[in-house]
């Protein structure tokens, strides 16, 4: 069953499916106002509870500059299919989704952009090595598992999902909060398609995930020192997910490019995009340089 639209699209950007080796992917596909892409193309991919429609804000502007530019779910998520089994969740797996996408958009090399638990889900894939990106940006991501009270809401997703499901965490907690912020009704009927979109047992499998994510940082940083990867650590000044002082030591350690957003808390792609858009652009022209 084909699930509902209700988020308006911007001129040059349509729905899609991207086929791979692992499956077939729900996207969000944006190209040049000429049609004709000049540039290497982008991957972006979401977090945890979110979707493809996250970076709806910077998609035409990014495409602008010459580029096709795809957004995704991941599997399990919102509009992309996923089985129940757990084992289909773990960052190593949801890594391997993500070289099969880099595959599929070649054969040049794409830009990777990885937000929140999605950077932790494209680490993996470039540490794997098996289809290397032109360049990778850690959007509010972070170094490890997520601490503090982002850790606190992600056990109770976790826990609350097999015992009462997504329907219940819906009517009594999500939708509640959400009227009570006067967010519009448009918005509250897209959240509500996609969080019932997504598959019960992979939201929860990607939670304890996130709550249990390794260290890779200094795997990272060999690797990109070896193979000249360019990367960017992109967050908002008052993200609440990972703390940026914690982003930016990971970026030293990285000896990585590293772009504050000002304004911007944890979803800078909708709450600043314009100001994302060009970081990551101009971030993109200068891995084209041959600049880091």
């Amino acid at each position: 069953m084909s699930t509902p639209r209700f988020l308006t699209l911007p001129p040059g950007v349509r729905r899609t499916n991207i086929d791979t080796s692992r499956g077939s992917f729900a996207a969000l596909e944006a190209l040049p106002g000429s049609g004709v892409p000049e540039r290497r193309p982008a991957l972006l991919v979401p977090g945890l509870t979110g979707s493809k429609e996250d970076f709806l804000a910077v998609l035409q502007t990014l495409a602008a500059s010459g580029r096709h530019v795809v957004a995704i779910d991941m599997r399990g998520q919102y509009e992309s299919a996923g089985p129940d089994d757990a084992s289909a969740y773990t960052l190593p797996a949801l890594g391997e989704d993500i070289s099969a996408l880099l595959e599929a958009l070649g054969p040049e090399p794409a830009h990777l952009v990885g937000h929140s638990f999605g950077g932790l889900v494209c680490r993996e894939a470039v540490l794997s090595d098996r289809v290397r990106p032109a360049s990778f940006t850690l959007m509010s991501s972070g170094p490890a598992a997520v601490t503090g009270a982002t850790a606190e809401k992600s056990k109770a997703l976790r826990d609350a999902i097999p015992e009462i499901g997504l329907e219940a965490i819906w009517q009594l907690a999500l939708e509640p909060d959400y009227t009570g912020r006067g967010i519009e009704e448009e918005i509250i009927a897209f959240l509500k398609a996609r969080t019932l979109g997504n598959s019960g047992t992979g939201l929860a499998c990607m939670a304890d995930e996130i709550l249990t994510a390794p260290d890779r940082v200094d795997e990272l940083a060999k690797h990109s020192a070896d193979t000249g990867l360019g990367i960017l650590v992109l967050y908002g000044e008052d993200d609440d997910a990972w703390e940026p002082a914690v982003q930016a030591t990971m970026a030293e350690r990285l000896n990585a490019s590293k772009v504050v957003i000002p304004g911007a808390a944890h979803s800078p792609a909708w709450e600043a995009p314009e100001t994302t858009a060009a970081a990551l652009t101009a971030f993109w022209n200068q891995c084209a340089q041959g600049l880091k």
